[in-house]
């Protein structure tokens, strides 16, 4: 019994480990922008099943460009207290099998989309993974101040696949969402970066914070805030929202301001975390938002 519960347990940290590489948390973040604008370009509720079968290749598709990153920053994650235990790091996932592993998800992940939804959307969702993994891990992560800002260009790619899983094309409407996602990315990321300083210090990456200091950081999580909120409401308009939208665009935006601003007043880590951990909610209610205006519209 002692042998089987054993061998259980093993399975199951083994598989906790390839699930940890492809950072969930982050899937589900990315995910939460593609249910809304598929809502938006339908102007009403989805195909279930066309909702079920994006999801599921956006999930594969985020898992690859994650299992990548994973893999080629191990060594980053290990220097910084927040990273050093996830798989890669900690040993619990061979390099290779991570790559492996990584590949599957992506071939996998532009299949099924491009079965069971269309080309399009597995076109564009294999190129975000390019993008995150080649443009972003690869390039500007070890090299640029910018990293995250064209970096995270390829976390506003779901707007764009969900967009195209329901009308087979990129609309306007659709090239608005991807830079509200945009503009939220670096006050979202930075806020982050603020708090784990040190971290990024240690590991050798250029963050914002490690590069230009607290202050000048704060300064632009202020004015990329207020370029996103801008854009939320240019797209009340493009987008052809009603007034619950507009409501929830001003009031949640407003709030984003004026944690942006006693961030740049006071940039401690405390502050920092408080705008991070709003930023999470502020896009999820947003995006919930405009799908609810649409049905409702």
């Amino acid at each position: 019994m002692t042998v089987v519960d054993s061998a259980s347990a093993g399975r199951a940290d083994v598989v906790r480990a390839y699930v940890g590489l492809t950072k969930p948390r982050i899937i589900e973040l990315l995910l939460v922008t593609t249910v809304p604008a598929m809502v938006v370009a339908a102007r009403g509720l989805p195909d279930p099943w066309l909702v079920l079968a994006t999801l599921v290749g956006g999930a594969l598709a985020a898992g690859s460009a994650n299992t990548f990153n994973s893999y080629f920053e191990a060594d980053i994650d290990e220097l910084m207290e927040r990273t050093r235990r996830r798989p890669m790091p900690a040993l619990r996932v061979p390099p290779r099998n991570a790559v492996v592993f990584g590949a599957l998800l992506g071939a996998g992940s532009f299949a099924w989309l491009g079965v069971t939804v269309n080309l399009l959307a597995a076109t564009l969702a294999t190129a975000a993974i390019f993008f995150y993994v080649v443009v972003y891990t690869l390039w500007l992560k070890r090299r640029s101040e910018q990293n995250i800002v064209i970096g995270g260009a390829a976390g506003c790619v779901p707007v764009l696949v969900g967009w195209a899983a329901v009308t087979g094309e990129v609309g306007l409407p659709a090239v608005v969402m991807f830079a509200i996602v945009f503009y939220w990315t670096p006050p979202h990321f930075w806020a982050l970066a603020l708090r784990y300083r040190d971290d990024y210090a240690r590991a050798g990456v250029p963050m914002l914070p490690v590069v230009r200091g607290a202050r000048d950081t704060a300064h632009q999580i202020l004015l990329y805030s207020v370029m996103m909120v801008a854009v939320t409401l240019m797209f009340g308009l493009l987008g052809g929202m009603g007034l619950l939208y507009l409501v929830a665009a001003v009031a949640l935006g407003a709030t984003f301001l004026v944690l942006a601003e006693q961030l740049r007043r006071d940039s401690s880590p405390e502050r920092a975390m408080r705008l991070f951990r709003f930023s999470i909610s502020y896009l999820g209610l947003l995006f919930i938002a405009m799908a609810v205006d649409a049905v409702l519209g």
